[in-house]
């Protein structure tokens, strides 16, 4: 097989992306960037993530996945207590937002349109922080190449709190209009105000600690 020869990438995640193949020549890129979906090999190339999810990925998956619902429930039982009979339907619909989301997710991720993901082994920590591994040749221009390394570990789980939020404010507020009718006008909708702040801190505990998670 023959293979344009380049000078090696610079830093942990820069790499060269195919550009053209006609049998056994392969043609790459300047060093750069790979594109969503691949990550760099030990030969500084770009390749395609065509791996598995190992048991510890659906593992992490599960508990990212698990803390809307947790906290759905918290807050439910938090501000319903013993004045409503709703919390029952709340907990149901939670439950359902939440698996919905879940299922839409593995749908619209790669390959598209089945309960399956492809993704790219987890090597390091570093992994998880590709933005910090930049490199500066000169010490004065920097050379961007973040990229998922751990496709889709880090992105599908924002994917899945934007679907969790979508059904919520789609769902649970035509509910508890109908059947919280025990609770006031003002607590009422508390435990929908709840997700709204817990929401975002679940993004931020995703965008800075998954990989430590």
């Amino acid at each position: 097989m023959a293979v344009d020869i380049q000078p090696a990438c610079l830093g942990l995640y820069c790499g060269k992306t195919l550009l053209f193949k006609n049998g056994s020549t392969e043609i790459y890129g300047e060093c750069g960037v790979c594109p969503r979906g691949q990550r760099t090999n030990a030969q500084k190339y770009c390749q395609p993530c065509t791996e598995t999810p190992e048991l510890y990925d659906w593992l992490y998956l599960g508990f990212m996945a698990m803390l809307p619902l947790v906290l759905h429930w918290f807050f439910i039982e938090w501000y319903s207590g013993k004045k409503s009979s709703s919390a029952l339907f709340q907990h149901i619909t939670a439950l359902f937002e939440c698996s919905m989301a879940a299922i839409i997710t593995l749908l619209v991720s790669d390959p598209v349109g089945v309960l399956y993901i492809r993704s790219c082994r987890v090597l390091m920590l570093s992994d998880w922080y590709t933005m910090l591994y930049n490199p500066s040749p000169d010490y004065i221009t920097t050379v961007h190449c973040t990229h998922e390394a751990v496709y889709p570990l880090y992105t599908i789980v924002f994917i899945y709190y934007a679907f969790c939020l979508v059904l919520m404010m789609l769902l649970r507020p035509l509910l508890v209009k109908k059947i919280a009718c025990g609770l006031g006008k003002s607590d009422r909708f508390k435990s929908i105000y709840a997700a709204l702040y817990f929401f975002p801190i679940l993004t931020v505990l995703q965008a800075v600690g998954g990989g430590l998670l």
